[in-house]
């Protein structure tokens, strides 16, 4: 297996070989630009191309808010397949989720590369309809496309579509293709533990039977004026109060001042507990340093270096961060050996395995890290 990232401004940059994969990252506009995306495919060969928006790349050890970054893959004896649902609601999910693991279902399927629109999702519904389509064994990682702090629009690219509402895999078949994984987030909870009195999924009504809305702007304060792009610094930890050790992080996705709500990237579940999060650069930066060494503990099994990485992590920690955000992924850069291809994005939510349990989930507010090999 090959792999090698390119910044697709640099036209002195190419592949080594028609790859068989390309990943693609870029603005929102740029991918709505038919032109790009036909430039992409008369570039790429017969290459399966796959991609989604955000407003800031993983390029190498660095970021960019305004380049297409391409990671292309090549593999000599792994097969790939293309899938593509159309999304138009997050009523929809789990169907959609469902017909990809259906379309991708196969007794030698390894594993699973996602990436969804990032803004009419229930990203665990999302999940929960793959897994029911491939069972269990499948690894499964991936993202939620982003748009920045606008959430005005969000894209997939699948072969030669630009698409609004949709999600789009690729499924890796065969016993030879490997992925490791490891997440982490290292945001910090305060103020009281809440108890979830009242979702509809991905929606937030109440919080200890107060409206969701005013509880997160008396706590916010001047900051509730930029709701929801403000809400992205202080996530929702939540659990299962039957399970206190198993916990995920929500990120904010819209508002409805009218009814008060608040809606969230994933599942809210009705009496589960729910806590208020903030970030600390230093912990931030430790984090993603964590993700990377959980995901290279996994590889070290494999008898094959790992060749490409994927390290997809959250607007929220990019907003919070800053300019500061850069030593993030210079710590996952730092974990990784030079040759190893990195790219990836900011998203709306991450999906990846649980480090513990290894079950796949949506994530948010954390650096995700999978790494992919093939032994040959």
């Amino acid at each position: 297996m090959w792999s090698k990232r390119i910044n697709g401004e640099d036209p002195a940059e190419t592949f080594p070989a028609i790859p068989d994969l390309v990943v693609v990252f870029g603005p929102t506009d740029r991918l709505a630009d038919g032109g790009l995306t036909d430039r992409l495919m008369s570039s790429c060969g017969d290459a399966i191309v796959i991609g989604c928006s955000s407003g800031t790349m993983v390029d190498g050890d660095g970021l960019d808010d305004d380049a297409v970054v391409l990671l292309g893959m090549g593999f000599e004896r792994t097969k790939l397949a293309l899938a593509v649902q159309p999304l138009p609601s997050a009523d929809s999910s789990f169907a959609a989720g469902a017909a990809i693991g259906g379309d991708l279902a196969d007794d030698s399927l390894s594993a699973i590369f996602v990436l969804s629109n990032g803004l009419n999702v229930n990203g665990s519904a999302l999940v929960a309809g793959i897994r029911s389509g491939t069972g269990d064994a499948v690894l499964l990682s991936g993202g939620l496309a982003g748009d920045g702090a606008r959430f005005g629009d969000t894209r997939i690219l699948a072969g030669g579509d630009c698409l609004s509402n949709a999600v789009a895999a690729i499924g890796f078949y065969g016993e030879h293709v490997r992925f490791a994984h490891g997440s982490a987030g290292e945001w910090q909870p305060f103020g009281p533990v809440r108890t979830i009195s009242n979702a509809n999924g991905a929606e937030l009504c109440r919080l200890d039977h107060e409206p969701a809305l005013a509880l997160y702007e008396r706590y916010l304060g001047d900051e509730a004026a930029d709701l929801p792009a403000s809400g992205l610094l202080y996530p929702l930890e939540i659990w299962d109060p039957a399970k206190p050790d198993d916990r995920v992080v929500r990120t904010l996705l819209a508002i409805d001042r009218d009814r008060g709500t608040l809606t969230f990237a994933g599942d809210m579940p009705q009496g589960w507990k729910a806590r208020l999060m903030r970030g600390i650069f230093d912990d931030l930066v430790d984090g993603a340093s964590t993700a990377a060494q959980h995901a290279l503990h996994q590889a070290s099994t494999w008898g094959v270096a790992p060749s490409a990485c994927l390290a997809i992590s959250c607007v929220g920690r990019r907003l919070l961060m800053g300019q500061r955000t850069e030593e993030e992924i210079a710590a996952v850069a730092a974990a990784l050996h030079p040759d190893i291809a990195l790219a990836g994005f900011y998203s709306y939510g991450e999906i990846a395995p649980q480090n513990v349990t290894g079950v796949p989930c949506l994530h948010n507010q954390t650096m995700t890290i999978t790494l992919i090999g093939e032994r040959v």
